[in-house]
């Protein structure tokens, strides 16, 4: 199977080039890239990490303000001396001035501690059993609650009574501490509601994301949905941290040291991420740019780069032996495709000179062998028209003689005018009818002939004497054991830049053998004449071997020459001349 990826030693310079330059490119890029993961993108994805982190401990420290604001004033309650010596009343069951006054004083104490700035949902004083002695608002407080955990906190442990606790009391979150003196006397307890309003506020505008606030125990204290329970919050082994739920949330957490509670900040995965992501995919999309350009660039560059080897390429293509001069384009950018370009001018310019010589030498030798050829038909046609004359005068027909004469001077004129000039093929025609008439004296009615052409041979140029010889050899080989009348027809076609010779008699054929050893005995004299050899090559006439032989130094590859006996019965053979004006046969 073929491969799809051309091998490398069937890259053209160009493509190699360009693989080059891009491989290049790539590690470049690929270079950039990880310097923007590692420089850019990593940093500023731990840039946002730890701001979820520092949104989620800014929300944990406005607890511990808020938590530490209670804790403060229940220390400006508890420094009042006189709440001791109220609450050392213990509680007043009935309804009396007595309690009336306490209730007063107490209320006025919280009234000073708590200031013109409410940011609590109630305070209420208990006394040591926890039973409700006051509430500033004046709902009295959840006594009960209270009583039963106070109850709970002496038999496990929870609460010693020193410091202060946070506690949910039903719906409310209570700070709660004890009412004691310097000497550890407790009188009573100090429970402080927390505004869950102002606690949720708190979990607001903190950005994207949800932040929930869970006690110790994993108990809701406030959240910025809260109707929604997030089943993954979980705080670790750590005070505050990030880890990766499995919903692909980041959730950032801190956990209070003073209250024990923990905030949570959970963020989709997107947000979090949404900034490093539009610096991811910007990078992404100028790194693309960039080499999307660069390939382009590149391209075309080492495309004009190679310019002028490609048409130093071409223009070699094109050198032919008709246009071994063709002129190079000298602009070039670059200074060894200049030298390159100088060097192939001056290869041209002594290779022209040398070819020049050849086709000179060429052009010699080709006329050399045009005379020797036609030195050799001519001695032999004037011998046998000499021939024919003598005979004629001998009996004594003046008129045949005269005639004979007509036509033989015609035809030395042919002959030995211009000799190295190409001719139309109707004078080759007209020469031939000369020499048939003058055969004609010979065999009177025995021989009967006719030439078939039309203007059109005037268009065809053929080397002089080609024709006659094959009349010529019709005579004096095809009629020997054959009776009279004999005939000959010479026919002239032209069509479709072809142009064909026909000379047909109605003889006796070639011998059987005879045709192949023709056609072998003229391939012979082509091969020696290639090698600049002369071998006298007959078919029953030197002519016809010379005449093959002229037109085949003309017409090269252009010309297709044949020879057969008639089939079907009929008698006599043909030669056939087919040529070409502008393609090869072969």
């Amino acid at each position: 199977m073929r491969s799809f990826f051309p091998r490398r030693d069937q890259l053209s310079l160009q493509n190699k080039v360009f693989l080059t330059f891009v491989a290049l490119l790539l590690f470049i890029l690929g270079c950039f890239i990880v310097y923007v993961n590692l420089v850019v993108i990593k940093p500023l994805k731990e840039k946002t990490v730890e701001a979820k982190l520092a949104a989620a401990t800014k929300v944990s420290q406005q607890l511990d303000d808020y938590v530490d604001s209670q804790n403060q004033l229940s220390q400006r309650i508890l420094s009042s001396k006189e709440i001791f010596s109220i609450l050392d009343r213990g509680y007043q069951t009935d309804v009396n001035l007595e309690r009336l006054n306490q209730s007063r004083k107490l209320k006025d104490l919280m009234f000073q501690a708590i200031g013109p700035r409410m940011n609590i949902k109630d305070m209420v004083i208990y006394d040591k059993a926890g039973r409700t002695i006051v509430s500033y608002i004046g709902e009295q407080g959840d006594a009960a609650s209270f009583e039963s955990y106070l109850k709970k906190s002496l038999i496990d442990g929870s609460w010693s009574g020193s410091g202060f606790v946070l506690e949910r009391q039903g719906e409310a979150i209570s700070f709660i501490r004890s009412i004691n003196n310097q000497n550890g006397k407790v009188f009573g307890y100090l429970s402080i509601q927390l505004d869950e309003a102002l606690l949720q506020r708190m979990t607001q505008g903190v950005g994207a994301g949800e932040v929930y606030i869970l006690d110790r125990e994993g108990r809701p204290v406030a959240a910025s949905i809260p109707e929604v329970e997030h089943a993954e919050l979980a705080a670790k082994s750590s005070d505050d941290g990030v880890y990766m739920d499995d919903y692909q949330n980041y959730v950032a957490y801190a956990r209070s040291e003073s209250t024990g509670w923990t905030t949570y900040l959970v963020t989709p995965k997107q947000d979090v991420l949404g900034p490093v992501n539009s610096v991811k995919y910007l990078s992404i999309l100028l790194i693309s740019s960039l080499m999307l350009l660069s390939f382009i660039y590149i391209y075309f560059s080492s495309r004009n780069l190679l310019l002028p080897i490609r048409k130093l390429r071409s223009q070699i293509w094109r050198i032919s032996y008709s246009n071994m001069n063709i002129k190079m384009d000298n602009r070039s950018q670059n200074n060894e495709v200049i030298l390159l370009n100088e060097a192939f001018q001056d290869l041209m310019e002594r290779l022209q000179e040398s070819i020049e010589r050849e086709k000179i030498a060429l052009h010699e030798e080709v006329k050399a062998r045009n005379s020797a050829l036609q030195a050799q038909i001519a001695p032999h046609f004037i011998h046998n028209v000499l021939y024919l004359i003598s005979i004629a005068a001998q009996e004594g027909k003046t008129d045949v003689v005269s005639d004979m004469c007509k036509h033989l001077s015609e035809s030395l004129r042919y002959i030995v005018s211009s000799p190295y000039a190409h001719v139309s093929l109707a004078d080759e025609l007209e020469h031939t009818r000369h020499y048939l008439s003058l055969v004609q004296q010979k065999y009177e009615e025995d021989l009967v002939w006719e030439i078939h052409a039309d203007e059109s041979a005037r268009n065809v140029q053929l080397p002089r004497l080609v024709l006659q010889p094959f009349v010529e050899n019709c005579i004096e080989h095809a009629f020997t054991r054959s009776d009279p009348p004999w005939r000959i027809d010479i026919t002239v076609k032209q069509f479709n830049g072809l142009w064909a010779v026909e000379i047909k008699d109605n003889g006796d054929g070639f011998p059987p053998g005879k045709i192949d050893e023709i056609i072998d005995n003229l391939r012979n004299a082509e091969a020696a004449a290639g090698e600049g050899e002369e071998r006298g090559v007959s078919i029953g006439n030197m002519g016809i071997a010379n005449s093959v032989g002229r037109l085949k130094l003309m017409y090269q590859n252009r010309l297709f020459f044949n020879v057969f006996n008639h089939a079907d019965g009929e008698k006599g053979a043909t030669v056939q001349i087919i040529g070409s004006q502008t393609k090869d046969f072969y």
